[in-house]
């Protein structure tokens, strides 16, 4: 094995460069993964845009890792093994310890890292992980189709399990993006009557392609409304940071319907107590999952033919990468690739 590796690391706030470390050996607990994939996730800009100067060394980005476990440290479970292809998303593994832990509700843990914000991640050729958070990644999907399913896929999956809503109800997803495109797919194939609500016509034939049975232009008709009409909708899943257009989205949902918040956004909701009370009506937070919950969720994206519609560069071409992404300019999703793919 070779004893250098190239990293994409934070240089400075907003600013990353291409540099070469030498090998880290894992820790106790730990495992080495080559990495093969690793997608750019929109919550990548805060880790990179707030990095800390100070920090030596800088700061890897990246939470949606894909490779092979080349070394493993000491205490790791027998349950990985060197040459298993493994994933890592954004919880970094949790402790075991901690009363949430305890608890069995890990994605909680109180002493888990944050990958790509607290301990690097995976824009770099080797990257360490806690076993505590590793997936076992299925040979259905390529390393490059498997990355944005770790973070989007997995966000997207969990929260419109805990939406409440059956097969046959309305289910209103609120942002085609980069977590909308996958919330699309996985609600048509668990059974619901899927309305996408978006900003423009642009999007509309994109979203009835990946799973919508109705599309609503915000822009130019009052979405609550037309939701309204249609019955109401027993669940919005919401994935926009903009406070008002949320807000005004609670009109649209059925008695007994729950709005479900992935993006915690920058300004608080405005939300009519009457309009919860009249009709029992509920707002839930939800995050990403568990190591258990990815493998369920890759599990369900084989079953059902789920895929991330993605544009794959490579490691060196970081940079411009990101800008794309930050532009608006990728449909749907960002990959970098290592160029050590088997």
């Amino acid at each position: 094995m070779k004893t250098t590796y190239r990293a994409m690391q934070v240089s400075s706030p907003g600013v990353l460069e291409l540099v070469e470390r030498p090998v880290p050996e894992p820790g106790a607990g730990e495992v080495l993964i080559r990495v093969e994939a690793c997608g750019i996730c929109g919550a990548d800009a805060a880790d990179i845009e707030r990095a800390t100067p100070a920090l030596q060394p800088p700061r890897v980005p990246g939470h949606e890792v894909v490779g092979r476990i080349v070394a493993l440290g000491t205490h790791v479970s027998t349950a990985w093994a060197v040459g298993q292809r493994v994933g890592v998303g954004r919880l970094g593994g949790h402790c075991n310890e901690c009363a949430q832990c305890r608890q069995g509700r890990f994605q909680l843990c109180q002493n888990q890292p944050i990958v790509g914000a607290t301990r690097d991640g995976g824009y770099a050729e080797m990257m360490l992980a806690r076993s505590t958070g590793l997936v076992s990644i299925p040979d259905e999907l390529s390393a490059e189709e498997a990355a944005p399913i770790l973070c989007a896929g997995l966000a997207t999956f969990n929260a419109l399990k805990k939406c409440g809503a059956q097969a046959g109800d309305t289910v209103a997803v609120l942002g085609i993006g980069g977590l909308g495109h996958m919330a699309l797919q996985y609600a048509r194939n668990m059974g619901f009557k899927v309305v996408a609500i978006g900003r423009g016509s642009d999007i509309a034939e994109d979203a009835l392609a990946l799973g919508a049975h109705v599309y609503i232009d915000n822009r130019a008709e009052d979405a609550a409304a037309r939701l309204k009409a249609m019955g109401g909708a027993q669940a919005v899943v919401t994935m926009i940071d903009h406070a008002d257009t949320v807000s005004a989205l609670l009109g649209g949902l059925a008695p007994e319907g729950r709005l479900v918040v992935l993006n915690p956004g920058k300004g608080p909701l405005q939300v009519p107590a009457g309009l919860l009370v009249g009709g029992q009506r509920s707002i839930v937070g939800s995050m990403t999952g568990t190591p258990f919950d990815s493998e369920k969720t890759l599990s369900f994206s084989v079953l059902v033919n789920v895929r991330p519609q993605i544009e794959v560069m490579p490691l060196a071409q970081a940079v411009e990468a990101y800008r794309k992404l930050k532009a608006g300019n990728v449909k749907f999703r960002m990959v970098l690739t290592m160029g050590n793919l088997h």
